[in-house]
């Protein structure tokens, strides 16, 4: 099994070694909606060739020596009920095709999903979310649509190619000549037409990708692009990515412009009808007969004029499968260690020379760049229930540090170790269930705030989740809104204050009682005149479980048990707030700036 952090455990399994095994894993659990389509598809086409027989009779009826209209009249009722059942495989056939390709697009999105949840940090840091969410949405639908009308066209366009050469020769052997001729030639033109589609429908794919992923950059970042007025820029910008994927669809109409068949067509039918009319003219044929074989001549327009968009249809799919699997396919660098150590946490912390450094990588290539370091030889220990503070100036390596003791990043060189247990080691569920991290830039789901609350703990009352408001002192707050705790706030929490955003996710992590508690310069926007009573909460929190503050208040730095001075991604100072004032100048340089 690939690793992975997070493994959704489906009712399936995938090939994920091709685009055409993934689609085929998936497409072979409905067996029997294939087979559906199949028979359909063959008695459609079946009755298809039937038609024109029957108009052949008919003609041969009226015209013979001896005009029939007994047989004229069963060859009307045979027309009248072979098109009856053909129109119900017809509707079998395309409503299974239907249910076969939302059924593909409803396991690929979970498919999806799960392993998106299931990739590191390092691999969304590299990826925008426009991109991500192209490939989740419009790719994905592509694969829908691949299957009905796209795939379904194309099998039943192949058995169409097969009935002319399987009837005609039952008016005369050499009348299979032109069909088994123009199946050939049709067959290599359309290998020849799916490679010019494959890089322009690629092509096609990623600009829009590429669009997505801008468009939802400038949309997340829509209050920086008022503030510097920039819409015009914007504007012009997606101007650009909306001209490319234009161009790219203009490049792919060209190549389907380009369509072989329509001309083959053309000569098979030319060809057909001479071979008939000199067949006919040596008193071999029939005028039914002629009739009858033009007609299957002519069950060839379907396979031709359905190809023109089913095959471009199926590009498309299998290019956005290829996208798909980009992500799916892709290497996570951590486990979940499900066997891990799973103990309960006292909350004991030590660095033992750790190095780390972010990965640079661009997409569709794995990352391994070589980042700026973050860290370099970084060693410290914290006594279970300590209070650390972490100081240092802007990219000195602090809010590193924290992400690399809850794993959201593995360490390049040395160990991080928690109760003495190197945190590879643990389950990565169970370590990050008792740790509790508020960034500085705090999410909040577009949810009530009683959901936001209690996210980390879904079983808590609400009675838990007003306990863990007041003592955020987020409660008065809350109350003041005319819904309270039903209140929803808008997406990343827009609605609230930087310091009200700061409280709900302290409530947060007060209800998920964790035993290593990190505050990554989480009360920066509290206002001084609730700071007071925002400290006190962060105290009694910190009350007998490990504590990490990573801060430039002086007033939270003072109670620390220790204080780790960070410079340059190096530990330059480890001590007590009077001890670094005496002995350390790079601890005195930070203290004088607060």
């Amino acid at each position: 099994m690939a690793k992975s952090e997070f493994t959704v455990t489906q009712p399936w399994t995938t090939d994920p070694h091709s685009p055409a095994r993934w689609i085929l894993s998936h497409i072979r659990r409905n067996w029997w909606i294939v087979l559906i389509i199949f028979v359909g598809a063959v008695g459609n086409a079946g009755l298809a060739a039937a038609l024109p027989i029957f108009t052949g009779i008919a003609f041969d009826a009226i015209t013979g020596p001896t005009p029939t209209l007994t047989v004229l009249f069963w060859a009307a009722a045979a027309m009248v009920a072979s098109q009856a059942v053909r129109s119900g495989l017809q509707l079998a056939r395309n409503f299974g095709s239907e249910v076969l390709g939302q059924r593909l697009e409803r396991d690929t999105r979970q498919e999806l999903y799960g392993s998106l949840l299931g990739k590191s940090m390092g691999f969304h840091d590299l990826r925008p979310t426009g991109e991500i969410m192209a490939r989740a949405t419009n790719d994905v639908r592509e694969l829908a649509l691949m299957m009905a009308p796209g795939l379904n066209l194309v099998m039943g366009s192949g058995i169409f190619l097969l009935m002319p050469i399987f009837v005609a020769p039952r008016y005369h052997p050499s009348l299979a000549i032109t069909p088994i001729l123009f199946a050939l030639t049709y067959v290599v033109a359309m290998v020849f037409y799916l490679r010019s589609l494959r890089p322009v429908t690629t092509t096609v794919r990623t600009t829009f990708g590429q669009m997505n992923a801008n468009l939802t950059a400038a949309i997340e970042g829509i209050a920086t692009v008022k503030g510097a007025a920039q819409e015009q820029r914007e504007i012009e910008r997606f101007a650009r990515d909306a001209s490319a994927v234009r161009d790219a669809q203009v490049q792919q109409g060209r190549v389907e412009a380009r369509f072989l068949p329509l001309l083959l067509l053309g000569i098979a039918t030319a060809t057909a009808f001479a071979q008939a009319l000199y067949l006919y003219g040596q008193g071999i044929l029939t005028v039914g007969d002629v009739v009858a074989y033009m007609g299957l001549i002519a069950l060839f327009d379907f396979p031709v004029f359905t190809s023109l968009f089913a095959y471009s249809q199926v590009a498309s799919g299998m290019s956005s499968a290829r996208r798909i699997l980009d992500l799916i396919r892709h290497a996570p660098d951590m486990d979940q260690n499900d066997a891990g150590y799973t103990g309960p946490m006292r909350g004991a912390v030590r660095f033992d020379n750790v190095s780390f450094h972010y990965t640079l990588g661009s997409e569709g290539e794995q990352e391994n760049e070589i980042g700026a370091a973050a860290l370099e030889h970084v060693s410290f220990d914290l006594a279970a229930g300590q209070t650390l503070a972490l100081v240092g100036q802007t990219g000195a390596g602090k809010s590193t540090v924290a992400k690399l003791i809850n794993r959201i990043y593995d360490v390049n060189d040395g160990s991080v170790q928690v109760d003495g247990v190197d945190v590879r080691q643990w389950s990565l569920a169970a370590l990050r269930q008792q740790i509790s991290i508020i960034e500085q830039d705090i999410f909040l789901f577009s949810r009530t705030l009683a959901e936001n609350i209690g996210f980390g703990n879904p079983d808590a009352t609400h009675e838990q989740i007003i306990a863990a408001a007041k003592a955020a002192q987020a409660h008065d707050f809350i109350m003041s809104f005319p819904d309270g705790y039903d209140t929803v706030v808008g997406e990343r929490g827009v609605t609230l204050s930087g310091g009200q955003r700061q409280r709900i996710a302290l409530a947060r992590a007060f209800l998920t009682n964790p035993a290593i508690l990190i505050l990554d310069d989480s009360t920066s926007a509290i206002d001084s005149a609730t700071e007071d009573q925002i400290q006190r909460a962060i105290e009694h929190a910190a009350a007998g479980r490990t504590t990490i503050l990573i801060t430039h208040r002086l007033s939270q730095i003072r109670w620390a048990d220790k204080i780790v001075v960070l410079r340059k991604g190096r530990v330059a100072a480890v001590g007590t707030h009077e001890e670094l004032l005496a002995s350390s100048q790079a601890y005195r340089d930070i203290f004088a700036r607060i």
